[in-house]
C-alpha cells in the first residue's frame, strides 16, 4: 500500500478489500491495454466501472460522515434560493425539471418543496446511472417531500427533448478529462501504469491530433505545462443544449472561464482526489475509495451550448448568484439571530458565500433557448463578458 500522510484517516477492512477488488480488475484492464491507460481512461473506471466505481458501488460519498458535502446538503436554503430562479425559468416554459447526477436527492426535494405551490403540472426528472444513488434519492424525497415523490422519475438515458430547466450541480467536474503534457515543445498524454506500490502515472507521445490542437490553443504559450481538456464534458452540454426546445440549462460546479483556468501560474492542472472531506494531490492512492475530479473550463461548456444554438444567458460566481436571489433575506426568516437554528444556518450559508470556501471558487453558468426568461440570478452580476 502507498505511503499515508498521517492526517489521512485508514480505510477499515472492508474499504480496502473493496479497494483491493477495484484495483485488481484495473491492473487487469491495463495489462490487456498493454501496459498503460489514459488518465480519462484511469478516472472513468475508478468512478463508473460497474460494480466497482466510486460512484455505482454504495460506498458512503455525501455528507458529514462521506467525502464531501455538496451546496444542498448544507442547507435547504441552497435549494429555497436556486427555487426563484428555476421558476422564472419554468414560468417561460414549462414546469419540467432534469436534474442530472441528483447526489443525495437533497436538491430534488427542496426544489420540489419550494416549487410545488399548488400546480400539479411540476415533474421531476433524474438521470441517475447509480441504483443505490437512485434508491437513496427516492428515500430523501420521500422523507422531506412525501405528496412529491410520485412527481420524480428516474431515467436510463437523456430525454430526446426537454421544455424547462435543466440542472447540472456538481457534475462536470467528475466528468474524465485527457491530461495534456507540454514538455520542452514536445507534446505527451499522461496515464496510469502499473506500479510495484500500486499504479503510477506516466506520459507517453500524445496520438491525438485534436487534442494536441486544443491545448495549443488553450495552454500559455512557450512554457512547460500539463492540464486537463475535456471533449467528454463538452459533448454532454451540447447533447443537452440540442434536446432543450425551450427553457435552460443552469450549471453550478467549481472551475474558472479559460483564461483563469489555463493561466501560466496554473502549470500542473487541477485534478485532484477527495476522502474524508480530506483534499489529495495523489488520485492514485486508493482507487474505488476517492472520489476523483477537474477543474470546469467554464468558457468550453459556454461554447459547446451555444453551438448547440442556445444564449449565453449568465455567468457568476456562485456568491453573486445565491445573493441575488435573496438568500440573505431567507436565512433571516429561518429564525431570530443568536437562537440555534439560525446559528446553524448562518454558518451554513457562509460556506455558500464565503470567497475562502464555495463562495468565488464555484460558478454559475446559465444557457437559454426561448424568449420571456427572467434572470434574477444574474440581476446584481453578470459576467458573461469574462468567458
Amino acid at each position: 500500500m502507498p505511503p499515508v500522510a498521517p492526517a489521512l484517516p485508514l480505510p477499515d477492512s472492508a474499504a480496502r478489500a473493496h479497494s483491493a477488488r477495484v484495483a485488481a480488475a484495473l491492473r487487469a484492464d491495463i495489462v490487456a491495454a498493454g501496459g498503460w491507460i489514459s488518465f480519462e481512461a484511469y478516472m472513468r473506471f475508478v468512478l463508473y466501472a460497474p460494480g466497482l466505481g466510486y460512484y455505482v458501488a454504495g460506498a458512503r460519498k455525501f455528507g458529514r460522515d462521506g467525502d464531501f458535502v455538496t451546496a444542498p446538503e448544507l442547507t435547504p436554503l441552497f435549494a429555497e434560493a436556486l427555487a426563484v430562479q428555476a421558476r422564472a425559468v419554468l414560468d417561460a416554459s414549462r414546469p419540467d425539471i432534469v436534474e442530472l447526477g441528483a447526489g443525495t436527492g437533497a436538491l430534488a426535494a427542496a426544489l420540489l418543496a419550494a416549487l410545488e405551490g399548488g400546480d400539479g403540472r411540476l415533474r421531476y426528472r433524474i438521470l441517475e446511472p447509480s441504483p443505490e444513488l437512485r434508491e437513496r434519492q427516492r428515500r430523501t424525497i420521500a422523507a422531506r417531500s412525501p405528496a412529491l415523490v410520485d412527481r420524480v422519475e428516474w431515467l436510463d438515458t437523456l430525454p430526446d427533448g426537454i421544455d424547462g430547466i435543466v440542472l447540472l450541480n456538481e457534475v462536470l467536474d467528475a466528468v474524465p478529462p485527457h491530461l495534456v503534457v507540454r514538455t520542452a515543445g514536445e507534446w505527451h498524454e499522461r496515464g496510469v501504469r502499473i506500479a510495484d506500490a500500486g499504479f503510477a502515472f506516466e506520459d507517453r507521445p500524445l496520438s491525438s491530433a485534436r487534442l494536441r490542437a486544443v491545448a495549443a490553443d488553450r495552454f500559455p504559450a512557450d512554457i512547460d505545462y500539463a492540464s486537463e481538456i475535456n471533449p467528454a464534458a463538452e459533448a454532454l452540454v451540447n447533447a443537452l443544449a440540442r434536446r432543450l426546445r425551450s427553457g435552460a440549462l443552469v450549471i453550478l460546479d467549481y472551475g474558472f472561464p479559460r483564461h483563469e483556468l489555463y493561466h501560466a501560474q496554473r502549470s500542473g492542472g487541477t485534478v485532484m482526489a477527495h476522502y474524508r472531506h480530506r483534499s489529495l494531490a495523489d488520485p492514485l492512492l486508493w482507487p474505488g475509495l476517492m472520489d476523483v475530479t477537474a477543474h470546469v473550463d467554464f468558457t468550453a461548456m459556454a461554447e459547446a451550448g451555444v453551438a448547440a444554438g442556445l444564449d449565453v444567458a449568465g455567468f457568476a460566481s456562485q456568491s453573486a448568484f445565491l445573493l441575488s436571489l435573496g438568500i440573505l433575506d431567507r436565512l433571516a426568516a429561518v429564525a431570530p439571530p443568536g437562537e440555534m437554528a439560525y446559528v446553524r444556518a448562518a454558518s451554513a450559508v457562509q460556506a455558500l458565500l464565503s470567497p475562502s470556501e464555495m463562495g468565488e471558487l464555484f460558478k454559475v453558468l446559465a444557457l437559454s433557448r426561448g424568449p420571456g426568461i427572467g434572470w434574477p440570478g444574474f440581476a446584481t452580476i453578470n459576467h458573461k463578458h469574462r468567458l
